[in-house]
């Protein structure tokens, strides 16, 4: 079955990391953002508002569908200053007119099914000059092959049928452009981004990681017997012993008008 974000047991599913360093770095090469306003759509556990808030930010709002979202994003952000969470849709924030100086959407786009209205509204929170950032996977971001830093590739050997999961979701390079287009967006910028995802002492703490899920909206369409054979195969590829350093691979499109 799907995920279910409003699902009170996957409040800290996405509240359980920090933003990597490479992620960090493409942030800044596309915008400065000390003292700008930020909008994160479809927050999630509220990393990534603190991210922005730890590279400047003046302000960050984060906006999710999910309460329950919303709830461990509270959690995450205990004592970090700056930030305010309300619910609300990616194509009804509930945001005003030109509030924001960057709309940022991470992992998002693959969840809509109408990408236009969610990057007018878009547009419409952001100020004239400002600058909407989406970053997500494409086909060809999610299925490079299996590896110890991309064990992502090691779902579609397990279970072949989960690649046609990702046809269906992920969004084409094209596809973004054209809808960014239709939105008012007349200057895109596209770049490849490989984001550390995180760092696991061994293969059984990569094992345990799969086996709760974390992070992993895909792992949901296995039922429990079938993400322990997952477990077992992503294990058996990994090396016995020493630290395991895995990497995602993004695409981030930054527009303005």
């Amino acid at each position: 079955m799907p995920i279910d974000f409003h699902d009170e047991a996957q409040r800290l599913t996405y509240a359980a990391r920090d933003a990597g360093a490479a992620w960090r770095h493409a942030m800044r090469a596309l915008l400065d953002p000390a003292g700008l306003r930020v909008a994160d759509i479809g927050c999630g556990g509220g990393v990534y508002c603190a991210a922005w808030r730890d590279l400047g930010a003046a302000r960050v709002v984060g906006v999710d569908f999910s309460a329950a979202m919303l709830s461990g994003a509270r959690e995450r952000l205990a004592g970090v200053d700056g930030v305010t969470l309300r619910q609300g849709d990616a194509c009804a924030t509930g945001l005003d007119d030109a509030s924001a100086d960057v709309v940022f959407a991470r992992a998002l786009v693959h969840h809509l099914d109408d990408l236009t209205a969610c990057f007018r509204e878009a547009a419409r929170i952001l100020t004239p000059a400002g600058t909407l950032i989406v970053q997500d996977r494409t086909l060809q971001d999610a299925v490079r092959p299996g590896s110890p830093s991309h064990l992502r590739g090691y779902f579609f050997e397990a279970f072949p049928r989960l690649l046609d999961v990702e046809r269906a979701r992920r969004p084409s390079r094209q596809a973004v452009g054209d809808a960014l287009a239709r939105a008012g967006f007349a200057r895109v910028r596209t770049r490849a981004l490989a984001e550390e995802r995180r760092t696991y002492d061994d293969r059984a703490e990569v094992r345990d990681d799969l086996l709760a899920r974390t992070g992993r909206s895909i792992l949901h369409e296995l039922h429990d017997a079938e993400l322990a054979r997952l477990a077992d195969h992503v294990t058996a590829a990994l090396p016995s012993s020493g630290p395991i350093h895995e990497t995602d691979h993004w695409t981030v499109w930054a527009a303005t008008r």
